[in-house]
């Protein structure tokens, strides 16, 4: 039986190709392994896809680009997880490894390439983060969401890969609660900050509850449930699976951190948004790039962290409604979007030529 192995984690980013692709293969007949930290995100999206797939925990660290005593401990940790990842790759002799990047992939994806398993890996940023730098090496073919340097001859550029857009499904009956609760004649803000949620978002939707919910329907996807509340022109949920797209349809306008798979799935829904990206002290500076990206190609409108305020803010609500024919032309006119099935064609013909 063919088998192959998948990476990734830290955050839900890291993991969600993984998880539209898998399917995929164990449809086909594939035998599926996922290399990851039992502890990590990604071992409990794999436990509640409910999928097929053998997971095997092994030891990580944080990479860092900053001394820190940590990065001593932490390197024997990547050491100790290379040697128990080339373990697993001599026992299974997989056919290849596919990696979606994140510190937790850097030990598998280096045991594949030692012992000689064709390593693809895909990278969602237009600055390459540190663990696909590492993977680069490694790789036998790197995919990217945004164009690269030609140098990087491994690169090939296949935009955003995303399964969302296109089709309706049905209503959730709560979605018609909500609804009762709102103003049709006022603008409809959809706040989401990620798998984690945004704690900027949180706190600046609490501390000025009033003042929005006199101005808009507010819709603040929190991550935390102790914030949940459905009343006068508010809605906040820790989380929403069935209710995630529905609630996408209803929102004018999406206030919207800069990870690069939130931003392309607001593009591939054509759906008006604001970027408010993590600064550099709090990141390496990708959603900051991502942003103006997507301000350069007239996508979206971009909003400092330390801008947002109920001015900043409905500055940003009034230009983006304003101009919003150009937006949804720009979206519109987009060649950006790649369907999972497109991607997974892709990905399959390189591992069957065994592409260099």
């Amino acid at each position: 039986m063919k088998q192959i192995v998948f990476t990734g984690g830290g955050t839900v980013g890291h993991v969600t190709l993984n998880l539209l692709l898998i399917p995929k293969f164990i449809k086909e007949g594939w035998q599926v392994h996922y290399i990851g930290d039992k502890h990590g995100i990604e071992y409990q999206e794999i436990q509640k896809s409910g999928l097929d797939v053998t997971f095997h925990s092994v030891a990580t660290g944080k990479l860092r680009r900053y001394f820190s005593w940590q990065n001593l401990l932490d390197g024997f940790k990547v050491v100790w997880g290379i040697f128990q990842s080339l373990g697993i790759m001599l026992k299974l002799r997989p056919q290849a490894l596919f990696s979606k990047g994140g510190f937790v992939s850097v030990p598998p994806v280096i045991a594949a390439r030692l012992s000689g398993v064709p390593v693809y890996v895909h990278e969602s940023d237009l600055s390459i983060g540190l663990a696909n730098k590492i993977a680069y090496k490694c790789a036998t073919k790197m995919y990217a969401t945004f164009e690269q340097p030609s140098s990087l001859t491994k690169i090939e550029h296949v935009g955003a890969v995303t399964k969302v857009g296109g089709t309706k499904s049905d209503l959730p009956q709560e979605l018609e609660e909500i609804r009762q609760y709102f103003d049709k004649e006022l603008p409809t803000l959809l706040f989401v900050g990620g798998s984690a949620g945004a704690k900027v978002f949180n706190d600046f939707v609490s501390q000025n509850q009033a003042t929005l919910t006199e101005r808009y329907n507010v819709i603040n996807l929190t991550g935390d449930a102790s914030l949940d509340v459905l009343s006068n022109r508010l809605f906040r949920r820790a989380y929403v699976t069935d209710l995630y797209q529905p609630l996408m349809d209803l929102a004018d306008v999406v206030v919207t951190r800069g990870g690069s798979n939130t931003i392309f799935e607001l593009l591939a829904m054509a759906k008006l948004h604001i970027i408010v990206p993590l600064g550099r002290e709090a990141s390496r500076g990708d959603q900051i790039e991502n942003a103006d990206y997507f301000v350069k190609k007239g996508y979206a409108v971009k909003l400092e962290e330390k801008q947002l305020t109920l001015e900043g803010l409905e500055a940003s609500v009034e230009q983006v409604l304003r101009d919003k024919e150009s937006y949804y032309q720009a979206m519109k006119n987009s060649h950006e979007i790649k369907s999972v099935e497109d991607f997974y064609a892709v990905l399959k013909n390189d591992i069957n030529k065994g592409k260099k």
